[in-house]
């Protein structure tokens, strides 16, 4: 097979950066060019591109450069492994980006009923973290075609302020014995630990049907993005790894 080598005016062209970007890349050894031209210039083949891609795609979900780094150069990592944890993360982005959606439309049906939710009862329901129009947007754009998009929206079109709110309580309330779980050393696999993971699968199938295939994914995810595993380890350190393990369990692939 042939080996390309390309100009890194040709690569910026091709994956919508600058090249002031690939020349930054390459000073800090994050995606560093195969070659160069007898005149100096960088050359970078089919290789150094995939490369790229994979550290575009981990900046699009939110990883820092110094972690992209690590995570790309990790000797016990390989190509699929990346591509995996990449669609685990997405797929499980679903979770929340939904919610904040389905949070969206109740406020826009309250508006249309002649009912509008105060900031407060806003934080109050959706958290300091409620970010609005700008997830609904990314929701739309990444899962409008989806089932369980469709279903989101039609089992939350008519969520009243109360159901909200009871949806907030149950979460927190689950999350709360989780922790309480870990702490007692419940172990993974046993029936009060595949219980809870039950609980958390409806939980979710209140939005969009959420089958074990589906949960695990999230669950993975919730290890996998920082931030996911900073909501569950505020109740308890870990608690976002043990989630994983209890998911995991009860669906047979612990």
């Amino acid at each position: 097979m042939e080996i390309r080598e390309l100009t890194v005016g040709v690569v910026a062209g091709m994956v919508g950066v600058s090249i002031r970007t690939l020349h930054h890349y390459d000073q800090i050894g994050l995606v560093v060019p195969s070659g160069r031209t007898p005149a100096g210039y960088r050359v970078y083949d089919d290789t150094d591109v995939e490369r790229l891609h994979q550290v575009l795609t981990y900046r699009e979900l939110g990883f820092s450069l110094e972690q992209i780094a690590a995570l790309l150069d990790d000797p016990d990592a390989d190509p699929l492994s990346h591509l995996q944890t990449q669609r685990e993360i997405l797929t499980g982005r679903i979770d929340r980006l939904l919610r904040m959606v389905a949070a969206l439309e109740e406020m826009m049906n309250a508006k249309k009923k002649g009912i509008a939710l105060s900031a407060a009862e806003q934080a109050e329901i959706f958290g300091d973290d409620w970010l609005g129009e700008k997830y609904a947007a990314e929701a739309e754009e990444r899962w409008g075609d989806t089932d369980a998009w469709k279903q989101s929206r039609t089992r939350t079109a008519e969520f009243t302020k109360a159901e909200w709110e009871q949806i907030k309580d149950e979460t927190d309330d689950l999350e709360r014995r989780l922790a309480e779980a870990m702490r007692r050393g419940v172990a993974p696999g046993t029936a009060e630990a595949n219980s809870l993971a039950e609980e958390h699968r409806a939980q979710i199938g209140r939005f969009y049907d959420c089958d074990h295939a589906m949960q695990v994914c999230l669950a993975d995810m919730y290890v996998a993005d920082p931030r996911f595993t900073a909501h569950y380890d505020e109740h308890a350190p870990g608690l976002a790894a043990y989630l994983q393990e209890v998911i995991r369990a009860n669906a047979g692939q612990g």
